[in-house]
């Protein structure tokens, strides 16, 4: 662990970005009036916003590779704390905000030149963008718990008026919806963190330390067992709102379907992730005080229910994006029973899952933005012939639905696979059993998807054509990334995964994360589960 400037330096790119543009009086009231007749105020728009999104990519990555190098780095007296599982959740929102911030300039333009929002809308988008990326680089850097808290709460507020932009009934009606339940969900996130610092300030010698991640779970033995159960219920619901686990998750289909689909992209890519590392951070507190069982039996019942549940819900659902949202509800839920499921290799399944799960996400409903441009409406029911209408769009769509349903070679596989094989290892054959059942009703309405927008007959009268390469090229991008990672799991990427489950098993367990053709010469001697790699052989327990 070593102090950097990299944490704050990150953090402070795009709060300036989004100060910048929304709160400067003579930025706010001089420039709007341009941006309907002006194309130069909308590019100028534009290039701070790419310079926004760079610059968070760039200096993510920065930190990412001193992370790997160095194990964790720190700033501001260990306020801000970046480990390998802080990392993991920081390149998701590097690469996820780098290329729906690109595919975001032809959206936007579309819809204004559509008159769907007005000039001064535009600078809003791009503020609130910012305003985005910053709260939830807050909450994954953060090692003050009441800064976690404050960071997630701040992602409501930085995202509603983004799920709002339209200004039409049904999109106001999503983004009150989610501040409302959000708010109130979080709240109890705010009781458990309470509990957990009331608790570590009678336990440790400077009652300071009691608000630092990294000190609670140095003293977790110490702290009182019932409290740190009560704070990890409370802390589960609260935060699990934000994640979107069965049964507080009513805010996620509203929010996720009337928002723009690049903001969608970010909803369901990477904030539901965010809040489930805040999830995790209690987990490995709650470990630490009371042991496996009860923080497990707790994950396993409410991620098998959201499987379950949502599942049922997608398979019914007409519109394309509300039919994203429950699957968003899903692969959370998939998420949290491989967490419930434990062990090195359930922990570095769930944590690439979550990796998987939001690259592909970021491209089905960016991809659903796409048929959104080119037919004027989300409903399937008049989505058809995707592939004749827009060749390009239509062969994104066809990969993102075989990715999301599991399909190798694409990503999703890969870390279902592990999944299923840590619940194998650990005994729990009827439960993976059980979300198997409920995925094959996903993978039904997947396959339909497919079927009939996808190859089906297009409307005569529509006009065929793709939409431009604006559009197109970074989904190309986040396409290249679900085959890529479906072949193969980087070596770097790979390596980030350990780390991040040395992390949450408090520990030095290595698992072996690779894709099932880059193993072979798999055994069970021992106790041990014993994998030979091309390049080396690896133990985990």
């Amino acid at each position: 662990m070593v102090p950097s400037i990299l944490p704050p330096l990150l953090l402070i790119g795009p709060l300036a970005v989004a100060v910048f543009l929304l709160t400067l009086p003579w930025f706010r009231e001089s420039l709007p009036e341009t941006l309907a007749t002006d194309q130069d105020s909308v590019a100028l728009l534009e290039r701070i916003h790419l310079g926004s999104i760079g610059y968070v990519f760039l200096l993510s990555t920065a930190a990412l590779v001193q992370v790997l190098s160095n194990g964790a780095i720190t700033a501001f007296g260990d306020w801000l704390f970046v480990d390998a599982l802080g990392a993991v959740f920081m390149m998701l929102i590097g690469v996820v905000g780098l290329l729906t911030g690109l595919y975001s300039i032809a959206y936007i333009r579309h819809d204004l030149e559509a008159g769907l929002i007005d000039a001064g809308k535009v600078r809003v988008y791009y503020g609130f963008f910012s305003l985005f990326l910053f709260t939830m680089l807050l909450a994954v850097t953060a090692n003050n718990i009441i800064m976690m808290w404050a960071a997630i709460e701040a992602t409501t507020l930085g995202s509603a008026f983004l799920v709002g932009l339209y200004g039409q009934k049904s999109s106001l009606e999503a983004a009150w919806k989610y501040v409302v339940i959000c708010t109130v969900g979080v709240a109890f996130g705010l009781y458990g963190t309470v509990l957990v610092f009331s608790n570590a300030a009678d336990v440790l010698a400077d009652p300071h330390q009691a608000v630092l991640w990294t000190a609670l779970i140095g003293h977790a033995a110490e702290l009182d067992p019932m409290l740190v159960k009560l704070a990890f219920v409370f802390a589960l619901i609260g935060f699990g709102t934000k994640a979107g686990i069965f049964p507080m998750h009513a805010w996620l289909p509203d929010a996720h379907s009337e928002a723009p689909s690049p903001v969608s992209g970010l909803l369901s890519g990477v904030l539901l992730k965010c809040a489930l590392l805040i999830v995790i951070r209690f987990y490995v507190i709650t470990v630490g005080t009371v042991g496996v069982g009860f923080p497990q039996m707790l994950l396993l019942t409410l991620g098998v229910l959201s499987v379950g549940v949502s599942s049922l819900l997608f398979f019914v659902q007409q519109d394309l994006k509300r039919k994203l949202a429950y699957s968003s509800i899903e692969n959370v839920g998939l998420i949290v029973v491989a967490l419930g499921v434990g062990g090195p290799l359930g922990i570095a399944a769930a944590l690439l899952h979550a990796i998987n799960h939001s690259v592909t996400k970021a491209l089905f409903f960016c991809t659903a933005g796409n048929v959104l441009m080119t037919y004027g409406t989300r409903d399937l029911r008049a989505v058809k012939g995707v592939l004749r209408a827009a060749p390009a769009t239509g062969l994104l769509m066809m990969a993102c639905a075989l990715a999301l349903a599991g399909f190798p070679p694409f990503n999703i596989f890969v870390s279902e696979f592990m999944v299923f094989m840590a619940g194998l290892n650990e005994g729990y054959g009827w439960i993976m059993a059980l979300v198997a059942l409920f995925l094959c009703i996903t993978i039904a309405g997947l396959v339909k998807i497919v079927a009939d927008s996808v190859l089906g007959k297009s409307p005569e009268t529509m006009a065929k054509g793709d939409v431009g390469w604006r559009a197109l090229a970074p989904l190309g991008v986040l396409a290249v990334l679900v085959l890529v990672l479906g072949f193969a799991v980087p070596q770097p990427l790979s390596n980030l995964v350990q780390q991040a489950t040395a992390v949450v098993m408090n520990g030095d367990s290595r698992p072996v994360v690779a894709a099932p053709w880059q193993q072979y010469d798999t055994v069970r001697a021992g106790g041990l589960l014993v994998t030979g790699s091309l390049s080396q052989t690896e133990i985990s327990k």
